[in-house]
């Protein structure tokens, strides 16, 4: 459904003064009691400049800092981690100085090197962890059988427990 007012027609002083008030906008401002004839104003714009391609296309290089590569954006990822790890123990470190503070400096020492330590030492851990594989083989010389057996007991209707074996032979 469209509206449609009803068509007006405009009396001669009306179209007279609208004239003279777009004269008067687009006037230039060192002569602004002169007529000047309308200048036609851009109300759109169309780029006429052929559309980027998609697909194999290499990329543009942008003007400005060049493009990080996997490689620096996983090593700063891996400090950003870091740096915000640290914050706990240096938290825990200022704490503990804090409240040994009225003590000899030997026990500040111990203090202050004992985060630092547990850190060293988790990181040891955690590097000789890396070499440990989980996977295992089993090597057989006759035929075998490997049953994968499934036991659910459901024990939410009060007294008497259901089970459900559910057997998966390969």
């Amino acid at each position: 459904m469209t509206y449609d007012p009803p068509a007006r027609r405009l009396s001669d002083a009306d179209t007279s003064e609208a004239h003279r008030l777009i004269t008067e906008a687009y006037a230039s401002p060192a002569a602004p009691a002169a007529p000047v004839p309308p200048v036609p104003a851009v109300t759109s714009y169309r780029d006429t400049a052929p559309l980027p391609a998609y697909g194999a296309t290499p990329p543009v290089v942008q003007q400005g800092r060049p493009p990080m590569s996997q490689r620096a954006t996983d090593i700063s990822a891996v400090m950003l981690a870091g740096s915000v790890a640290s914050v706990p123990v240096g938290g825990i470190t200022c704490l503990v100085l804090w409240t040994l503070d009225a003590v000899d400096p030997v026990n500040l020492a111990i203090g202050a090197g004992a985060p630092v330590a547990v850190l060293l030492a988790a990181g040891a851990l955690l590097k000789r962890l890396a070499g440990v594989h989980t996977e295992h083989h089993h090597h057989y010389s006759g035929p075998v059988h490997q049953d994968l057996s499934t036991t659910t007991t459901n024990t939410a209707r009060g007294v008497v427990a259901v089970n459900r074996t559910r057997h998966d032979h390969r």
